[in-house]
């Protein structure tokens, strides 16, 4: 894996963790959406092999939920930290950086060896982070990966098979992952699910519980979907997304992969075998302290 070209340098790392085995599954749900006009007219410049990957680490110090949760200690390391040396085990990533708006972050980041982007705080989202930081780059790049810093035990092996799916894909700008949603999971918003079609395309993302059915009650015989917060973009797609106007459903459940389907791009989805530990509130920093020891992860 090369060095990014960006605002610092940074050196190869190994991280403790033992990835674990994973299997990407055939989903099967409804039929194909067809891609809106606009989607079709950007497609039709697009349909190249994306070999050049750079994974982004968007980072920011405010947060309505967890103030300061990039720089939460897990066992003794940044969250931010823990996400960075998984990214960095993915084989299909050339870089990986941390794009942050905050200083203390950016220090921090620097001082365990990552390369840093700074990014204004007027980006709305990870994704616009991601682009902001995406400009700023010396080096010219096919797809970026907008690897959540809230799951610090992401598998490498997911980084890889989403971008796998994006450049398998010449009709889709967006790919995602999910996995086995859990009973218990099914009512949080904090959650989201998602459903999709029966080649793997994304339908829709929910906060709420989809499908919904007559009962208002978990079938325990569906496989409900948990979306994962990894997500990888076409790099031109990318540059376009700032200028896409907000969309009803995007707003109404504040989920910007909606505001990517109501524009009428196409999605991938892979499925995952994954136990998804994602940092939401700080509740959740004990939960996942928890399963590490038990699993001797260091």
């Amino acid at each position: 894996m090369s060095v990014c070209s960006s605002s610092s340098s940074s050196s190869l790392s190994s991280s403790g963790y033992f990835a674990k085995a994973w299997i990407v599954h055939g989903i099967v749900a409804g039929v194909a959406i067809g891609a809106a006009i606009g989607a079709r007219a950007y497609l039709g410049r697009s349909n190249k092999f994306r070999n050049r990957v750079v994974g982004i680490i968007p980072a920011r110090f405010a947060s309505s939920r967890f103030q300061g949760k990039p720089l939460v200690e897990i066992l003794g390391k940044p969250m931010i930290q823990r996400t960075w040396e998984r990214a960095r085990m993915a084989t299909t990533l050339d870089c990986v950086v941390v794009a942050t708006d905050d200083a203390k972050i950016a220090q921090c980041c620097k001082g365990f060896g990552a390369d840093v982007v700074m990014t204004s705080e007027s980006c709305r989202n990870g994704t616009e982070r991601c682009n902001e930081a995406l400009q700023k780059l010396e080096k010219k790049y096919d797809i970026v990966v907008n690897i959540q810093g809230d799951e610090p035990l992401i598998e490498p092996e997911i980084i890889d098979g989403i971008v796998k799916a994006l450049q398998a894909a010449p009709d889709a700008v967006f790919s995602t992952a999910v996995t086995s949603l859990r009973p218990e999971d099914a009512f949080d918003p904090n959650r989201v699910k998602c459903v999709v079609d029966n080649r793997g395309y994304a339908i829709y993302f929910s906060r709420g519980l989809i499908p919904f059915n007559k009962s208002g009650k978990v079938n325990l015989q569906y496989l409900y979907l948990l979306h994962l917060g990894i997500q990888s973009f076409d790099s031109k797609f990318l540059s376009m997304y700032p200028e896409l106007e907000p969309t009803p459903l995007q707003l109404e459940e504040d989920l910007e992969q909606l505001k990517v389907l109501e524009h009428g791009y196409k999605m991938k989805v892979i499925k995952v075998d994954h136990e998804a530990h994602g940092v939401d509130v700080p509740e959740d920093v004990e939960k996942i302290e928890s399963y590490m020891k038990e699993r001797n992860l260091s």
